[in-house]
């Protein structure tokens, strides 16, 4: 059974029966007719399909963040903020897309060139926290391109999976060209051995990852891995201390503190210490935590019980192993899967909080002697998804650029996901990219033409 469960009540919204094998074998064949007529459409009739899925995501962004919402916790506001991206998604790729997958001459004759070229149906195995935008940031470059997308979506949102493939079928973009599979986890390995499915790309957590990298890999298929992340907030001492105190609590705290780019490791030089503490604490407890519906709300619920049950599992563990609790450390007596926004310190180098994802809003602080330590705190995880560095000494700035071990580095800023810019990690972060042009390019056919 596929549930739709609100987090913020435990209400059961709704509940849907996993597609049979047989409705399943239905699905891929219309995809594999569908991919067969579709890679010939111009791309001025993709243009035009785009711009009107985002013309309906910005103008229905208030029902559709209201489906996000119930089914996942998302503060109101920030869910419809997420179909507004969505719909930036969309444009982005309407109006960029034909240059991005234009022919590249190689020599002044133009005899030698690059072509790119869709390859087939594209199974998208999609998390549950930005149920929309991660769905778009993969659906939006990958229609654009020519090829058919098939979502597998997380199995507690379900209606935001069939919400996004009604926005694709509204948008007038041909029947089957955009599925939604209603199947559960166990079911992703048989269509992923289905010869019609020709690629797959996963966000998710590092086992999802595994076992559907392992699948790809035994059928020689291409895979893009967006993984788990446990991202540095590194802070010198000439940086703008107050701006960066605030950012980092919305950097923490952001989406219920459930993102793979949220700041979750704070590493602040030993002269700024205690003055990021006292501010940083003060920040955090003045977060409202409350009814995600709420337009005030900053923090809503976690997503479902085992979310909750594991980050406290997590604190509890570190807190054990000898971690101190500076505010929070606890769940909420409410219903619903809330967790105190919670700053710990003294983490030891075995305890959760050092070596695991922290999903929620759980802050971890170390101080370093230096930059010396603190990039060395920063690359001492298995993770290299993104990080920020604070500093207002030019050298600094480019000793982190040049030196910390991730996809993604800002500098005086949080980071973000944008759709100009690519996305994605290193070491167990994952591998591949998605958005800009490389994230276009990740499931074509990059033919070399010669003609003689």
């Amino acid at each position: 059974m596929i549930a739709s469960i609100n987090p913020a009540t435990g209400e059961t919204l709704r509940t849907f029966e996993p597609l049979t094998e047989s409705q399943i074998e239905d699905k891929l064949a219309r995809a594999d007719r569908a991919y067969h007529e579709y890679r010939r459409t111009s791309l001025a009739d993709r243009v035009r399909w785009l711009h009107a899925a985002a013309e309906i995501l910005e103008s229905e962004k208030r029902a559709l963040g209201r489906i996000m919402t119930l089914e996942m916790g998302k503060p109101i506001v920030a869910a419809r903020a997420e179909a507004s991206k969505c719909a930036l998604a969309c444009r982005y790729y309407a109006e960029h897309g034909a240059r991005l997958l234009a022919d590249e001459p190689v020599d002044r004759a133009g005899r030698s060139f690059i072509r790119y070229q869709p390859i087939g149906a594209v199974l998208a195995v999609m998390p549950w926290n930005f149920p929309f935008w991660q769905v778009f940031r993969f659906a939006a470059p990958a229609l654009m391109a020519g090829n058919v997308g098939l979502l597998k979506h997380a199995s507690n949102v379900p209606q935001c999976a069939l919400a996004i493939e009604y926005v694709t079928r509204r948008a007038g973009f041909p029947a089957d060209v955009f599925q939604a599979l209603l199947i559960e986890s166990k079911q992703v390995g048989r269509v992923l051995d289905d010869s019609r499915v020709k690629a797959v790309t996963l966000t998710g957590s590092e086992a999802a990852g595994v076992q559907v990298a392992s699948h790809a890999g035994r059928q020689i298929k291409k895979s893009v891995l967006e993984l788990g992340g446990s991202d540095p907030f590194i802070v010198m001492p000439s940086a703008d201390l107050e701006r960066a105190v605030h950012t980092a609590a919305e950097a923490r705290c952001i989406n219920n503190g459930q993102s793979c780019i949220a700041a979750k490791r704070f590493i602040v030089d030993r002269q700024i210490a205690d003055e990021f503490e006292r501010g940083f604490v003060t920040a955090m407890e003045a977060m409202k935590v409350g009814d995600p519906m709420d337009e005030s709300t900053q923090i809503g619920p976690l997503a479902t019980p085992a979310i909750l049950e594991g980050l406290d599992e997590q604190v509890r563990r570190s807190v054990q192993l000898g971690a101190r609790v500076l505010t929070g450390g606890k769940r909420l007596d409410r219903p619903g899967n809330y967790y105190a926004p919670t700053v710990l310190v003294d983490a030891p180098a075995n305890s959760p909080a050092y070596r695991e994802e922290l999903f929620g809003p759980v802050a971890v602080l170390f101080r370093a002697d230096g930059i010396e330590e603190a990039i060395r705190l920063a690359n001492d995880t298995e993770f290299g998804l993104g990080a920020a560095a604070w500093t207002n000494e030019a050298a600094e700035q480019q000793r982190f650029i040049d030196e910390i071990e991730a996809g993604m580095v800002f500098i005086n800023g949080m980071v973000a996901s944008d759709p100009r810019l690519p996305f994605g990690g290193v070491k167990r972060s994952g591998y591949g990219r998605e958005l800009s042009a490389y994230g276009i390019r990740e499931f074509q056919n990059i033919k070399t033409v010669r003609v003689g």
